[in-house]
C-alpha cells in the first residue's frame, strides 16, 4: 500500500487573501509552494506605493507571513520566480530582494509580463522547504 502524502493548504490573516481561486500557498510533504505574491496591503487590499521596489518590498514582507505560517522562511526558499510589468524595474527589485536574500540565494526567474493582476508592477512566487535544510556548497554574491 503506498504511503499517503499530505497536502496542507496554507492561509495567514497576516497577508492579503487570494484575490481568486487559489490558495496563499499549499504544503506538501515538505515543500511549500507559494502563489504570486503582489505588493498589497492587507488591510486595504490595495497595492502599496513606492513604485516597483515599494511593491516588491510589501510582496515579500507578505511572502514572510505566508512562509511563517508555513513552518518556513527566507533561508528555505529554494526558487522564487519574479514578474516585472516592465523589465526597467529589474535593478530597482534586485536591491530589494537582497535586503530578504541575503546569502545563499535560491535559484530565480525574472520575466517581463504583458500585464499584472490589480495593475501591479511586481508579483513574485515562491518554493520553499520546510523542516531542518542543510546548505552545501560555495556561497553565492550578486553584483
Amino acid at each position: 500500500m503506498a504511503m499517503k502524502i499530505i497536502r496542507k493548504i496554507i492561509s495567514t490573516a497576516r497577508a492579503p487573501k487570494s484575490a481568486g481561486p487559489y490558495n496563499q500557498a499549499v504544503l506538501v510533504d515538505r515543500t511549500v509552494y507559494l502563489s504570486g505574491v503582489l505588493g498589497l496591503d492587507k488591510d486595504s487590499g490595495k497595492l502599496v506605493d513606492g513604485g516597483a521596489a515599494g511593491e516588491a518590498r510589501q510582496a515579500l514582507v507578505n511572502m514572510g507571513c505566508i512562509l511563517k505560517e508555513a513552518g518556513s522562511d527566507f533561508e528555505k526558499v529554494i526558487k522564487t520566480t519574479i514578474l516585472l510589468n516592465s523589465i526597467d524595474d529589474f535593478s530597482a527589485v534586485n536591491e530589494v530582494y537582497k535586503e530578504f536574500f541575503t546569502k545563499d540565494y535560491p535559484a530565480r526567474s525574472t520575466f517581463q509580463v504583458g500585464k499584472l493582476p490589480l495593475g501591479a508592477k511586481v508579483e513574485i512566487e515562491a518554493i520553499a522547504l520546510t523542516g531542518e535544510v542543510k546548505t552545501v556548497g560555495g556561497s553565492s554574491s550578486a553584483s
